[in-house]
C-alpha cells in the first residue's frame, strides 16, 4: 500500500520510491538550496510533496538528461530568475546542446545499454 500523494515522506521511503541513495538525497540538500525537508527530532528528515516534486525534477535532469550537478542548478535558478535574452538559435538551447545532440547521445546511450545487457 502506498502513501497518499499529499503525505509527507521520510529519506528511507523517498529513497526506495526512486532508487537514489539516502546519502545522495542528503547530498543534494547541500547543493539545491531549494531542496529543504523538514526536520525533526534526531534531524528526521519529512519531504514535503513539492520536495518530493523537486527531487524528481532533480533526478530526472541529472540521471535522464545528463545534467551535472551544476547544470541543474543553472536550471532550477532558472526557474525563478527572469531570463536573459539568448543568442542561441531556434532549435539550441542556451547550453549550446541541440536536439540532434541529445538525440544522437541518447541512442548511443541506449546501444551502450544494450551491449552491456
Amino acid at each position: 500500500m502506498s502513501k497518499d500523494a499529499d503525505a509527507f515522506r521520510t529519506i528511507g521511503e523517498l529513497s526506495d520510491e526512486l532508487d537514489v541513495a539516502q546519502h545522495i538525497l542528503r547530498y543534494w540538500e547541500t547543493r539545491f538550496p531549494q531542496l529543504q525537508p523538514l526536520k525533526r527530532a534526531g534531524n528526521r528528515r519529512y519531504y514535503r510533496p513539492e520536495d518530493v516534486a523537486l527531487v524528481k525534477r532533480i533526478h530526472g535532469l541529472l540521471n535522464e538528461d545528463g545534467y551535472t550537478i551544476r547544470g541543474v542548478q543553472k536550471v532550477l535558478a532558472g526557474k525563478r530568475a527572469e531570463r536573459a535574452p539568448t543568442t542561441a538559435s531556434p532549435n539550441q538551447s542556451e547550453t549550446g546542446v541541440t536536439a540532434d545532440m541529445v538525440s544522437k547521445l541518447k541512442s548511443a546511450r541506449a546501444n551502450l545499454a544494450k551491449a552491456l545487457s
